[in-house]
């Protein structure tokens, strides 16, 4: 049987997406693979068709036991025999899982990282016949990424321990440069074939909002879009708790999810999510790893992420089905100190390369507030961040559709210049927030106990609001004009740039929002909803039997058909078994389950 073969007789799709048959292809050969794609992109699909194609035994390290239980269910409900083992069984199942394993029961077998070198699952490898290992969420491997896991570091000496090595695969889908080589190197894989997809996803729709209140804009945000699935994000438990606390008193079907409280209420709120009992989950960068749930409309991360890493991978679980979905960043200048400490904390261990992941961090930090006070296309910004060319404008994020004006900012930029010159000269340079209070001519203590409204630079630019001038310093040290030296008590400096302007030789000229009276301030744009030209009231009903058969089988809605799915049936409006067959996402064994169901619900449309 042919990859093309499998696909559709398992997973009920006419073709494959980009990139996915050539990596397919590839471990066929036996060659490894290294696949960068884009979370949506289909990598499961990449090590699951040759699993079920080559002889023996196919196995997947994947981190989380989450993860290992959706995609293992998603696997049963498509006809595949599949297994996983992790802490979540009991010691006697899972010699009945290998058991079943090595008589060919399961072609597929997921494994918890930490499992890989126990007497008991080495035994099982080196008395059966694996011939495909893959590396699932292989980022993890690497300690300059955004999600390292020491566990990582023991797949390789498995591999060696294995009496034949099979072929190695690993997938990932968020790796600079950097990473991709450390996944390569530590994973040793041999004269690999690498594909990068690319990293754009383009039903998301990127945007960052400033807020003054950003609790009231939440709610304003959310009472517009009432029936959709949307995750938000938060850099602390206090703030989950506090959130979820605000949008419940508000009347919002929200649960929350964190380290803090017990696994038990953790599972509890993860179905209360994924089973659509309550439509908004807020949570820490804990969850969302190995959730499948394929209809999440939104993203909204209230505190800016620690990098761009983390960032686009939460992003990423919006619009899974690729219908429109949104991503938006509620950035505060607070967000930079709180992460700078919690930098800090999460590396407290002492150790010889303490010093270096902290600053590598705070590095990575410094991108992500880039991407938070650009001005420039965030879909861009995104791309060229992981090293993908991409058009200057794509004309669909939130800094596309924000009416921008061009200015020269020559006279103002010179200003600032002089000012932390002369802040140098006094030998006591200060950080942003002081610089514009020296400049806006602010009359605090701070300003009065260290003398500065005597400087030459007081109040020079007093016609410019403070928040405009915030803007005007980021934009200014995001082109290399200006940079921020030290890392705790950060403080601006000058760089060579400043040298053409200063001697006015040079011209600034940047793309900033223009600013609105407050009376002319229009109610926020509301992100793209999805036009597809389908019978609405018939898509209902379809989306209503499913959550029935989901019920009745203690499974996600999405495991029984995803939203794409149905929405294909309202536009082929099947007849039969036969033309049933040919909606997308519509395999051999769901066709057998769930067609004559929803054949019924079609035919009474007729």
């Amino acid at each position: 049987m042919s990859g093309q073969a499998v696909l559709k007789q398992y997973f009920g799709y006419d073709g494959f997406r980009e990139g996915q048959e050539r990596l397919i292809d590839g471990i066929l050969s036996g060659q490894d693979v290294l696949g960068v794609m884009p979370t949506g992109a289909g990598k499961s699909l990449c090590y699951q068709i040759p699993g079920l194609m080559l002889p023996g035994i196919s196995l997947v390290i994947s981190p989380l036991v989450s993860l290992m239980k959706d995609q293992v269910m998603a696997l049963v409900k498509n006809g595949v025999k599949a297994a996983f083992v992790n802490s979540s069984l009991t010691p006697g199942q899972i010699q009945t899982v290998m058991r079943r394993a090595r008589e060919g029961w399961y072609k597929i077998v997921y494994i918890a990282p930490e499992r890989l070198n126990s007497p008991d699952f080495l035994d099982f490898a080196a008395k059966s016949e694996i011939s495909l290992v893959t590396v699932d969420e292989a980022h993890c491997v690497s300690q300059w990424g955004h999600d390292f896991r020491t566990s990582y570091l023991e797949i390789t000496p498995f591999i060696e321990s294995l009496p034949k090595r099979p072929v190695l695969a690993a997938f990932t889908a968020t790796a600079t440069a950097q990473v991709r080589e450390d996944i390569l190197n530590l994973l040793a894989l041999e004269d690999p074939f690498v594909q990068v997809t690319g990293f754009d996803r383009k039903n998301l729709y990127f945007s960052v909002k400033r807020p003054e209140k950003k609790m009231e804009y939440l709610l304003g945000l959310l009472r517009d879009r009432l029936d959709e699935s949307i995750i938000i994000y938060c850099a602390t438990r206090k703030n989950t708790d506090t959130i979820c606390a605000e949008l419940t008193a508000n009347g919002f079907a929200a649960t929350r999810y964190h380290a803090g409280l017990s696994s038990r209420e953790r599972q509890q709120n993860q179905e209360d999510f994924v089973f659509e009992r309550k439509q908004i989950m807020v949570a820490t960068n804990a969850f969302g790893m190995g959730i499948d749930k394929s209809n999440v409309r939104g993203v909204i991360h209230y505190n800016m992420p620690k990098n761009i890493e983390s960032y686009y991978q939460e992003a990423g679980r919006a619009g899974r089905d690729g219908d429109p979905a949104f991503c938006m960043l509620l950035y505060s200048a607070q967000d930079v100190p709180l992460n700078q400490f919690l930098i800090r904390q999460s590396e407290a261990d002492e150790g010889e390369d303490r010093d270096r992941m902290i600053e590598n961090n705070l590095e990575l930090l410094r991108q992500m507030t880039f991407y938070a006070t650009t001005r420039d296309c965030l879909r861009h910004f995104l791309l060229r961040y992981f090293g993908e060319s991409s058009p200057l404008v794509c004309e669909d994020c939130g800094n596309c559709d924000t009416h921008f004006e061009q200015l020269d900012i020559t006279d103002e930029a010179r200003e600032v210049f002089a000012c932390v010159r002369q802040l140098q000269d006094k030998r006591r340079p200060l950080g942003k927030s002081m610089v514009a209070s020296i400049l806006t001519g602010s009359r605090n203590q701070r300003i009065e106990q260290l003398g500065l409204q005597t400087l030459q630079s007081y109040g020079r630019l007093k016609g410019m609001t403070t928040r405009r001038l915030h803007t005007l310093l980021e934009n200014l040290i995001e082109r290399g004009y200006l940079m921020m030296l030290g890392s705790e008590y950060p403080v601006l400096a000058l760089t060579e740039l400043c040298g053409d302007v200063i001697n006015e030789d040079g011209r600034v000229i940047v793309k900033l929002p223009r600013e609105e009276k407050p009376e002319a301030k229009k109610k926020a744009k509301r992100l793209p909803d999805d036009g597809l030209p389908i019978d609405q009231g018939l898509f209902e009903k379809l989306r209503a039997l499913r959550t029935k058969i989901a019920t009745n089988e203690h499974v996600p809605a999405y495991f029984i058909f995803s939203d794409a799915t149905l929405r294909d049936m309202c536009r082929k409006e099947p007849k039969n078994l036969s033309e049933f067959s040919e909606v997308s996402g519509v395999g051999k064994a769901k066709l057998s389950k769930y067609g004559e169901a929803f054949l019924k619900v079609l035919r009474t449309e007729d």
